[in-house]
């Protein structure tokens, strides 16, 4: 791959990756970061565990505890709560990741690479007849935008082939096997399908590619949207 000098820009380029569970968002998301980088592109990868915030320690130990509560919860404590609780606290942990971590980085001039954006909250809750679309939408509405959005597109079946195992909320709490997942996941999809052509999502249909093809694709398009050569 040849180095070529990366493209100037005053603020960072925000670039967001949607897919199923085991499309092979977070591969992708790694593999790209790495190339920016060594290209010369500053660039930060961020997933739903970033919590540090360089030079503040009291902000980082907060973003941690809020993390925590999120995202290692007890499962009996999550059932408990119920799905309007979860929404209100997932869009809370969105929004301090978003305010305190991506936004300086774009205002740096540092590109984010962003793994596990609220775009399949949002498709998981779309299938969810307890809370309103409408309310969903809007507790997210303000997060920075993407400037390139890549849709992994990958049957539920073909990404169980890829994973090999599953959590309970993978297969949305309907059940253990493999046929829970299946149709719970091919619901979701769907969703994601229609977030995709609504909003100009970048369609990549991974099930018959290999991941240097998925690479080769997203540099591409990298390329062709954002003018960042990897």
């Amino acid at each position: 791959m040849t180095a070529n000098a990366p493209t100037t820009t005053t603020t960072g380029k925000l670039i967001s990756f949607v897919g199923g569970d085991g499309a092979g968002k977070s591969t992708l998301a790694t593999r790209l970061h790495e190339a920016l980088n060594r290209v010369g592109h500053t660039a930060v990868l961020i997933g739903k565990h970033r919590t540090d915030i360089p030079q503040d320690r009291e902000l980082s130990a907060y973003l941690d505890r809020l993390n925590k509560l999120v995202y290692r919860r007890d499962a009996r404590v999550a059932q408990a709560c119920g799905d309007h609780y979860w929404l209100l606290a997932l869009a809370s942990w969105y929004t301090l990741q978003d305010r305190l971590v991506i936004q300086p980085a774009l205002a740096a001039g540092t590109h984010v690479i962003l793994d596990n954006a609220h775009h399949k909250i949002l498709a998981r809750y779309a299938v969810n007849p307890e809370v309103s679309p409408g309310l969903c939408e809007q507790v997210f509405a303000h997060l920075t935008k993407p400037d390139l959005v890549f849709f992994l597109n990958i049957g539920a079946r073909e990404a169980l082939v890829r994973k090999g195992s599953f959590t309970s909320l993978e297969a949305g709490h309907a059940g253990g096997g493999d046929e829970d997942f299946v149709r719970y996941q091919d619901t979701v999809l769907d969703q994601m399908r229609e977030q995709a052509e609504r909003c100009d999502w970048l369609i990549l249909d991974v099930a018959q590619l290999d991941r240097d093809q998925v690479f080769k694709a997203a540099s591409a398009a990298l390329t062709d949207r954002l003018r960042l050569t990897v």
